[in-house]
């Protein structure tokens, strides 16, 4: 499983783990690269930067927020293009990295409402907005902060509260960048985050890419590590208002089996919200299930 070394890119890439805040904001983006398909673009506002990768060539909007990585997931673009090539004709795709400026402190609120800032500069509207892990919680609180922006909402591993059993791992993670440990920390990423044979059969992988970790990397990873420490927006994703399609796995060493239903329950009453759980593909269900993306380009277009 996972031969290919630019899958293991892709996947270790996308790892786990904004409106109604101010004016609209103008947008000036400028293209960087174009070694793919599509092109790795800046957007500009006037309070800070964000790197998005557009591809795709269809009628509809598709946001990606990935989840915590700590390297930018846009090294990964071409990989990222190739796993989402069967939504290219019917979606163009925006997957947003993380802003540029990261203040000192940081909430997952913060972080939603910078990304509602950089949609909203991009002239987007009537999104189908998909987050894995951590980008889960970021669109959880972007659906609720603003309703109408989203027109369908996808969530993959993550919570809508983190309770201190879900935090140890998250607090083992930040302790490991802190220590400048960057090969502990790919380590451990793996070793929760994947099957176990997955894992095993890669951990050499881990190991080499742990190499080109900077300091300015592992800095920037305990800042938005941290943001997840104790989070929680039950109240805030009951204003949700959009059809909801919630994906996890029962073996999710992450954040635990339960982490899923209890989005999808806190949602019941208020939208309809459909939730499918996986056997076997652990936190990283979103990389590893054959059928994932076909279950949510079906959930998009219907």
């Amino acid at each position: 499983m996972l031969k290919q070394r630019k899958r293991i890119v892709f996947l270790l890439a996308a790892m786990l783990l904004v409106s109604g805040c101010g004016k609209k904001q103008e947008a000036k983006t400028e293209g960087e690269t174009k070694e793919t398909m599509g092109t790795v673009e800046t957007v500009k506002t006037d309070s800070f930067s964000m790197k998005y990768l557009k591809f795709g060539n269809g009628d509809r909007p598709l946001v990606i927020l990935p989840g915590l990585s700590v390297q930018s997931v846009m090294g990964s673009a071409e990989a990222i293009e190739t796993a989402y090539a069967k939504m290219t004709d019917e979606f163009t795709i925006y997957l947003f990295d993380r802003r540029e400026e990261l203040p000192e402190t940081y909430s997952i609120k913060e972080m939603a409402k910078d990304t509602i800032v950089a949609i909203h500069a991009l002239g987007l509207s009537d999104i189908c907005l998909y987050g894995t892990s951590q980008g889960g919680m970021i669109s959880m609180e972007i659906a609720g902060l603003e309703p109408e922006l989203v027109q369908k909402l996808i969530l993959a591993s993550t919570s809508c509260n983190i309770r201190a059993e879900q935090n140890a791992g998250i607090q083992n993670w930040i302790q490991l960048a802190e220590d400048k440990n960057a090969e502990g920390l790919y380590l451990s990423f793996g070793e929760l985050v994947y099957p176990k044979e997955v894992f095993d059969s890669n951990r050499e992988t881990f190991i080499n890419m742990a190499k080109s970790v900077t300091e300015e990397e592992l800095e920037r990873f305990t800042v938005l590590a941290g943001t997840i420490i104790d989070f929680n927006c039950v109240d805030d994703l009951k204003q949700v208002k959009c059809p909801v399609l919630v994906l996890g796995s029962n073996d999710d060493q992450v954040l635990g089996k339960d982490a899923c239903p209890e989005i999808a329950e806190v949602l019941q009453g208020s939208t309809d919200c459909e939730l499918y759980m996986y056997d076997g593909y652990g936190h990283a269900v979103y990389d590893l299930a054959p059928d994932f993306l076909d279950r949510i380009k079906t959930f998009c277009l219907n």
